[in-house]
């Protein structure tokens, strides 16, 4: 009894003078000084250096809709799951157009502004320490498809022909609708509960819970989250592994099924290429509607209405490649096109086409454009992450595989999905990667195909057996 007085009368005087160093009862340290700092606006990408925001980790998306169909309108209630990678004093979301009612930090109000395009800017009522999971949730509504967008590959939010909805876009996507750490760096969980009146089916990414609810619990890149309400008729079935299929097929869609139906061989096809499927589910979004894209929303691609059977072999090739294993920067865009357009060759050749005919043939064709040499598929400049990747690109695949031989592109193909499942990595990975598996020295190949602006010369044109 003494002593304990004793070291408690030590610490009080310590107090007098300073703070006492430690728990006098547990002898624990006492936690260091906070230094809150606003997180950055931006999480770095030098195409995008607005996108995304740093000072935290996001961990989950919580994504509660409801959505009227006829008046267009939506009403958001999301809570974001975040770990701060800094002592906090404020950080931002992404959130496009809709308006903000109200925001909660751990069932705290905080303040908030808008500011910029995009940035939802958080003030929580008491700094966030460092290492600290903390919880932001977001009231908010409005008419998403009256938010402005870029065009090209962001479609942002769209009304259908059946006068649902859909949502799908590149680079950003997400932040129509939901606010978001919108950079593919950051993945996390998601999780979607939506409202819509009777009749409306809502289909979304991951497994199917109750109706309207579904739940992706594999990391996601928030621009691979989608969201589709219509007039749909769904087919369930399960893979041979148990894996859930839950395909959609839109009004005016519905023919699309001959190719839909095709999908448990495609996935059986490309898992021998790629290794296992790596996704929680598998499916389609099949869209009567004239974009000039489909994309791989994570698990569950959404087709445009002239979507075929390339296309769908071109989009699970994703699930592998840009999906699972995502991309650091947007210049790196070609970890996930490239490989995914060379898949549509790999198909053709099990189909029986011979791939160096075709190789051939098509740099008989291109062999006197410099528009088409110049297109860089590496380091490209922000604007121009589309331009080559979805044919100079399967020409570099090819032209690779010849380079180090079958075996070690085989080994190539089969490890990278494996080493960085659920993950991230960059072109300067892959490229180590390629040398690693090859025993090769690479870098005047990847010079020449990835990073030249011209023709090769004939040694890197014309590899392996190409140069008979």
């Amino acid at each position: 009894m003494r002593r304990r007085l004793t070291a408690l009368a030590v610490c009080a005087a310590v107090v007098l003078a300073a703070a006492c160093s430690g728990d006098a009862v547990t002898g624990a340290p006492a936690p260091p000084p906070m230094h809150p700092t606003p997180g950055a606006a931006g999480a770095g990408d030098p195409y995008y250096p607005e996108d995304g925001n740093g000072g935290y980790d996001a961990l989950g998306y919580q994504v509660g809709v409801a959505y009227d169909p006829p008046s267009g309108h939506l009403d958001g209630d999301t809570t974001v799951t975040a770990k701060a990678t800094q002592d906090l004093s404020r950080f931002d979301l992404d959130l496009r157009g809709l308006d903000v009612h109200s925001v909660e930090v751990d069932g705290q109000p905080a303040r908030f502004t808008r500011e910029k395009a995009f940035e939802l800017v958080v003030t929580p009522p008491a700094p966030i320490r460092a290492g600290t999971t903390f919880r932001t949730r977001v009231r908010y509504g409005g008419d998403p498809a009256k938010t402005p967008h870029e065009g090209g590959s962001e479609n942002g939010w769209q009304h259908s022909a059946d006068g649902g909805a859909y949502m799908v876009g590149e680079p950003h996507s997400a932040a129509f609708w939901f606010p978001v750490n919108e950079t593919p760096r950051d993945k996390a969980t998601f999780t979607l509960t939506a409202r819509v009146p009777p009749g409306w089916t809502v289909l979304s990414n991951g497994r199917e819970g109750p109706p309207g609810t579904w739940t992706e619990p594999n990391p996601v890149a928030s621009y691979l989250t989608t969201l589709a309400i219509g007039k749909f008729s769904v087919d369930k079935s399960t893979l041979p592994d148990g894996t859930p299929v839950v395909s959609a097929y839109a009004p005016g869609a519905e023919a699309h099924r001959a190719v839909g139906d095709r999908l448990p061989e495609v996935l059986t096809f490309l898992t021998g290429k790629f290794g296992p499927y790596p996704q929680s589910a598998a499916g389609g979004i099949y869209l009567n509607e004239d974009i000039h894209f489909s994309l791989e929303t994570q698990t569950r691609p959404t087709y445009a209405k002239w979507a075929d059977l390339p296309t769908l072999v071109h989009e699970n090739a994703h699930q592998w490649f840009g999906d699972s294993v995502s991309l650091k920067d947007w210049s790196d865009i070609c970890l996930n096109e490239c490989f995914a357009s060379y898949a549509q060759w790999l198909w053709a050749e099990r189909e029986g086409q011979n791939l160096d005919d075709r190789y051939r043939a098509a740099i008989e064709i291109t062999h006197g454009s410099t528009d088409f040499w110049a297109q860089k598929l590496v380091g490209m400049g922000q604007g121009h992450e589309f331009e080559g990747v979805y044919n100079k690109g399967i020409l570099a695949l090819h032209a690779l595989r010849r380079e180090i031989g079958d075996p070690a592109f085989d080994r190539l193909l089969h490890d990278w999905p494996a080493r960085y499942r659920h993950g991230n990595a960059g072109w300067a990975d892959f490229e180590a990667m390629a040398a690693q598996v090859s025993g090769k020295n690479l870098r005047q190949f990847f010079d020449a195909w990835f990073r030249g602006t011209t023709l090769p010369a004939d040694a890197d044109l014309y590899p392996g057996s190409l140069r008979s």
